[in-house]
């Protein structure tokens, strides 16, 4: 017996400390600087608790193509996306539980944010609201909407402010998803790609992004250079996060793949998601961070577009309202 305790320590000695776990992180274009603050807290967090070292590394692009690139066999543990068609899109190719939206609260979502305009110094262009990027002579920079979640976003909620001018006419509203894919001189494939269009290669008069992205870049820049311009009305965008499935269960990682998602709704990680800027669930934290955030009338895509299967279906298949407004764009130019 003696002998044996003998050689089991001997074993532990011999093949040294347990090596570190590590999960893959696939996210979104512009939540690089969110996650590069946040890994390491949870991280501390994690080992405080169970003794155990986590790496997390990260994949970062547009939310669609992420999507494409996890079902093309990326092994990536968790997704935290900027759309839900993104996250159903990998439930339907097998990678995740149908009930992924079930397992965290408010519909596996922990904070939000909303696509807003940036302008630079002195607002030459005069813009103010959506009727403003579809005026001839305005340039209009956002990401690809087939490529980009936050082009998406930007897309639907400027069709809903068409809807709503146009008290629910939908050619009229399709018309206008025209004519503003018209006024944009370049599509890069993420958010990130298209801030770096506007800011450093100063293209366009208007970068329409998320929230969170006007305030850093705002930060980074310097406020005098640029103006942040919010809408009369912008649409909810919720980020949604899973577990992919098909992955932790082969790698046995799904423990710590769960407590890093559950951890986004935690007190501490909704302090992070605020410090970034993004809009969070938790009243206390969202109080104290309320003078922040500009008020501004939300519309969600259940209001409007009756949910996201539905916008799936109407607006992003194949030959669907987006595909027939890049068409009709594109003889315009």
């Amino acid at each position: 017996m003696i002998r044996r305790a003998w050689a089991l320590l001997l074993a532990v000695l011999v093949a040294g400390p347990a090596a570190a776990v590590e999960i893959i992180n696939a996210s979104y274009d512009v939540s690089r600087e969110l996650f590069d603050a946040l890994n390491p807290a949870f991280a501390a967090q994690w080992k405080a608790k169970t003794g155990e070292e986590v790496v997390i590394r990260q994949s970062h692009g547009g939310s669609a193509k992420q999507a494409r690139a996890v079902a093309d066999g990326l092994p990536v543990d968790v997704v935290t996306f900027n759309q839900v068609t993104d996250v159903d899109f990998l439930r339907k190719a097998g990678l995740i539980a149908a009930d992924w939206q079930k397992r965290l609260p408010n519909g596996a979502s922990p904070y939000y944010s909303l696509p807003m305009f940036l302008v630079r110094a002195g607002n030459p262009k005069k813009i103010r609201d959506w009727s403003d990027l579809v005026r001839p002579g305005v340039q209009v920079v956002f990401p690809n909407p087939k490529t980009s979640g936050n082009g998406r976003y930007t897309y639907l909620a400027a069709y809903a402010y068409a809807l709503e001018q146009s008290k629910g006419d939908q050619a009229q509203a399709a018309d206008f998803a025209a004519k503003l894919f018209a006024n944009v001189p370049v599509f890069d494939t993420g958010g990130r790609g298209a801030t770096t269009t506007f800011i450093e290669r100063e293209i366009g008069d208007v970068l329409v992004t998320f929230e969170c992205e006007v305030t850093a870049i705002r930060k980074e820049y310097g406020k005098s250079q640029l103006e942040a311009v919010t809408p009369s009305v912008s649409l909810r965008a919720d980020f949604p996060v899973a577990v992919v499935d098909k992955v932790v269960d082969r790698k046995k990682s799904r423990k710590v793949a769960t407590a890093y998602l559950e951890y986004l709704f935690s007190v501490p990680g909704q302090e992070m998601l605020a410090k970034y800027h993004y809009r969070v669930l938790d009243g206390a934290v969202a109080k104290a961070h309320a003078a922040e955030f500009p008020s501004v009338r939300l519309t969600t895509v259940e209001q409007v577009f009756g949910g996201w299967d539905k916008v799936a279906q109407v607006h992003f298949a194949a030959g669907g309202i987006l595909d027939t407004a890049l068409l009709k764009a594109n003889s315009a130019r």
